[in-house]
Formats: C-alpha cells, sequence, structure tokens
C-alpha cells in the first residue's frame, strides 16, 4: 500500500491529491471485506432465477481469509486508485486551465472535471465486474483459489463506485480552503514589505 502511495504521490507531487485518491483504496477494502462476510451468510443471495439456485451457482460458503484472498485485495487496491486517479488527473488539469478564483468558479470546475469523469471511472468499474462474474462461477480446476482472489475485488468495485463522489467532494473543500486561505497569505505579504 505504501508503493501505491508512492507511485500516486509520484504523478501528483501532492500528499493532499494522493491522500483523496488513497480514499478509494479505503473504501474498496471495506466493499471487499463486506462481500467476502456476505459469502459467508446463509441468507443472502438465497433466491433462484431460472430454476438456478443463485448461492450454488456462485459457489457461496464460508470464506477464509487466505492468501488468494489477500492477493484479491491487492489487485483491488490497484484497480481502486486507478478510479481515483483517472478523476484527480481530470481535475488537476481543469484547475490548471480555469484557474478559478471564486467559490462558484471552484464548484463549476469540480462539476465539469467530475461529470467528464464519471462515464471512463464507471467503465473500469463495470468491465472489471463483468470480467469476474465468470471466475465467481467457474468450476472445476483452480476455483479454490480463483473464486476467492475474485470476491474481495468485486466486492471492492462494487462500493468504490462512491468514490466518484467522495473525490470531487474532498478535490472541491480542498481547493476552496487553498482560496479562502489566498487573502491571508497576501496580506502577510503585504505587512512583511
Amino acid at each position: 500500500m505504501l508503493l501505491i502511495f508512492l507511485i500516486i504521490y509520484i504523478q501528483f507531487k501532492s500528499v493532499t491529491v494522493s491522500s483523496m485518491i488513497f480514499s478509494s483504496i479505503f473504501v474498496a477494502w471495506a466493499g471487499g471485506f463486506m462481500l467476502v462476510w456476505l459469502y459467508g451468510q446463509p441468507w443472502f443471495m438465497d433466491f433462484s432465477l431460472f430454476g438456478t439456485n443463485m448461492r450454488q451457482l456462485f459457489q457461496m460458503g464460508t470464506v477464509n481469509l487466505s492468501i488468494a484472498v489477500w492477493v484479491g485485495f491487492i489487485a483491488l487496491f490497484g484497480i481502486a486508485a486507478e478510479g481515483g486517479v483517472v478523476m484527480a488527473t481530470y481535475l488537476d488539469q481543469v484547475f490548471d486551465r480555469d484557474k478559478p478564483e471564486t467559490l462558484e468558479g471552484v464548484h463549476n470546475a469540480v462539476r465539469e472535471a467530475a461529470g467528464r469523469r464519471i462515464r471512463p471511472t464507471m467503465m473500469t468499474t463495470a468491465t472489471t465486474i463483468l470480467a469476474l462474474i465468470p471466475v465467481l462461477t467457474s468450476t472445476g480446476r483452480g476455483t479454490d483459489i480463483m473464486v476467492p482472489m475474485a470476491i474481495p475485488s468485486v466486492g471492492g468495485m462494487f462500493l468504490q463506485i462512491i468514490t466518484l463522489f467522495v473525490v470531487p467532494v474532498l478535490y472541491a473543500m480542498w481547493r476552496e480552503w487553498q482560496l479562502k486561505r489566498q487573502p491571508a497569505t497576501a496580506e502577510v505579504k503585504k505587512i512583511n514589505k
């Protein structure tokens, strides 16, 4: 996780922005653990569709925290960070282009950037989940390793959708704070002269 943070920091050269992106990893982590827990609950997805029981189709039962599960979490962290990076990169680009100097300008820039990056981030999430559904329903050799690896990634990606809102809101709060701090900084410079 430290390596992921360092890579993000090298890209953005800001601990604040890197921490905002890193928040998506914690949200995804929570989603992964929630699905691991739900897999062991007898009531979760206990219904039939077209004569097929969903618990049997997805091979639901107690999931032990094995090496395979932790490898799934490591893969999830990379995918979750990618969504935050896509959002923060475009937020930086819009702020560099527009250079808003009012709260309304900050809000407009955040809305524009977040609105344009929702679709690519959702596509990443959707393709990850859709790609792992065959793994979750597979049987035969290797499923005892692959299914526990896929569970955290699917659960984390479902909850990671929240970061579509979290990262832009945190970014807007940070930029608002910087904007409010600017006049105070200018006053200090005048006094020192």
